[in-house]
């Protein structure tokens, strides 16, 4: 769908600025957006990609708990890359949904993103009640560099 990533870029940074979420949606609901060091200074506190994915989540799923950690620094991509995703979202919609049900409600919701420019996503859904039995999330295995190395 998005052929010239400039364009995306425009396009997602004119979505972020129409928004009615804005920056607010961070204090109030508690999500963080984590990545790397390259990016911090970024309004939002990440990039473009990951303040779309930030605004489609919040929106669809009203989590309790959001992260988005950008984990392509951890990959052979360019400096400031947004390619490779964990998501970290805690939502009562999740209630009475398998796991697989889950992943497929977030990939729907970021399908955009995942046929334009985000190669790897990563996806932790849990409940509220799953998220109160233990808050821990696994660190994701080092890049072993691609194709097969």
């Amino acid at each position: 769908i998005w052929k010239d990533k400039a364009f995306f870029q425009k396009s997602m940074a004119n979505l972020l600025v129409k928004s009615k979420f804005g920056q607010s949606l961070i204090h109030t609901v508690g999500l963080r957006l984590k990545h790397m060091p390259a990016m911090a200074g970024q309004a939002g506190g990440g990039g473009v990609v990951s303040q779309a994915i930030q605004i489609k989540l919040a929106d669809k799923l009203a989590p309790v708990h959001l992260e988005i950690i950008n984990e392509s620094y951890m990959h052979n991509v360019p400096k400031g890359s947004e390619t490779h995703f964990k998501v970290v979202i805690v939502s009562d919609k999740f209630k009475d949904v398998k796991l697989i049900g889950r992943h497929r409600l977030v990939n729907d919701l970021l399908s955009v993103e995942l046929q334009s420019g985000v190669h790897a996503l990563s996806i932790v859904a849990k409940t509220p009640e799953q998220w109160g039995e233990g808050q821990d999330v696994e660190k994701s295995p080092a890049c072993k560099g691609g194709f097969g190395k």
